[in-house]
């Protein structure tokens, strides 16, 4: 009966008046203290209240309803896409709303409701799937900044597909280290190439140029990447660097030359054909032939295979013989075993350049450890 009076009530009181008697209601339901009948009357009475023409008592009903677990659903979905005033509350902290409610929101497509679902703790992995799928920039960007969300490996990739080019976003997923490799290596490129194509970049120091340190600094971070990725992730890797043809006889050089036999042979795999076992056994102890036959089969010329063979034969005999193995012993070899190569064939002399490159590279970097052990042992 006093929900009864509470409806005729309502269809004269003022706004400031409904308000307060909304509060009263909501709090009374909260409580959970109502029978059955009673309950199933403050519920009508709370769905009437849905449809009352002033924002300030909807706002009431959804202060009144936001934190109660045992909130109507329908009547919260109603507040969910009301103005954003309303709405907000609700979809942020309600925890009645079930994943199926919220990926409803995200799939609205209305950035500022998509937002405060992203705020929301926690937020699944079916609704960060959503929000990687459908979700506006804003609201994907304030998702990864909630340390509450639990993202699966393949939204960050539907992320960084959709938004690699959003220099906040991509910034964002450079931070994540749950960030597959291959997906980071794609946003390395993406990078890259917004950075060659920048105004400033091509004012600066002109457009084929900056396109030519672009790439050589994109590089630079995959071999990185190559160099730090965890095991279990190096075919990902590997396999995406073969697709986007990136796995050149110049990069397969450097990772052979620096040292990382895991990438390298994996590349090789991927680039041959051969099982691991094969290719690893040809690698440690095979003969020359048959590594020259390895190295042919991934698409090396007769004109490039030997280098390459040197270089692991130099390697083999290096790693028998010390515990850590200096790569800028390992290029000044190579360079001196194929310098008159280089003379006749241009294609040597090319692949030769870049091993010089980081053979002083590596000396450099030799120089600069020296100098600080020096310094340490001095202070």
């Amino acid at each position: 009966m006093i929900v009864k009076s509470f409806l005729k009530w309502s269809e004269t009181a003022k706004v400031g008046d409904r308000c307060r008697a909304t509060r009263a209601l909501t709090q009374a339901y909260a409580q959970g203290r109502m029978d059955p009948s009673e309950r199933q009357e403050a519920e009508a009475a709370l769905a009437l209240l849905l449809e009352d023409p002033s924002p300030k008592v909807r706002l009431a009903l959804a202060e009144g309803l936001a934190l109660v677990e045992h909130a109507p659903r329908s009547i919260l979905l109603g507040l969910a896409f009301d103005q954003i005033e309303v709405a907000g509350r609700v979809i942020a902290l309600s925890p009645a709303l079930a994943d199926n409610d919220l990926i409803e929101i995200v799939a609205s497509g209305r950035s500022s409701l998509q937002r405060f679902v992203a705020f929301r703790c926690p937020v699944s992995v079916a609704v960060a799937a959503a929000m990687a799928e459908v979700g506006e920039p804003e609201a994907v960007a304030d998702m990864l900044d909630n340390p509450h969300v639990s993202i699966a490996r393949i939204s960050l990739r539907r992320i960084a597909e959709r938004f690699g080019d959003e220099a906040e976003i991509r910034a964002r997923l450079f931070e994540r280290p749950d960030l597959p490799c291959d997906v980071r290596q794609a946003l390395v490129e993406r990078l890259g190439a917004a950075l060659a194509g920048s105004d400033f970049i091509r004012s600066a120091i002109g457009g084929s140029r900056g396109r030519k340190i672009t790439e050589e600094a994109c590089m630079t971070a995959t071999l990185r990447l190559a160099e730090t990725v965890a095991q279990d992730e190096i075919p990902a890797l590997v396999e995406h660097l073969r697709i986007s043809g990136r796995l050149t006889p110049a990069f397969l050089i450097h990772a052979l030359c620096a040292g990382n036999v895991d990438f390298f042979a994996s590349a090789v795999v991927s680039l041959s054909g051969m099982s691991d076992s094969r290719v690893r056994g040809i690698l440690i102890d095979g003969r020359e032939t048959a590594m020259r036959a390895l190295y042919r089969s991934v698409g090396l010329g007769s004109d490039l295979a030997p280098v390459f063979v040197t270089a692991t034969q130099i390697w083999r005999a290096a790693s028998r013989n010390q515990a850590v193995v200096d790569p800028g012993l390992v290029t000044a070899e190579l360079l001196q075993r194929h310098a008159r190569d280089a003379e006749s064939q241009p294609s040597v002399s090319e692949l030769l350049r870049l091993v010089e490159t980081m053979h002083f590279s590596w000396r450099r970097q030799a120089s600069r450890d020296y100098a600080q052990a020096l310094a340490a042992e001095a202070a």
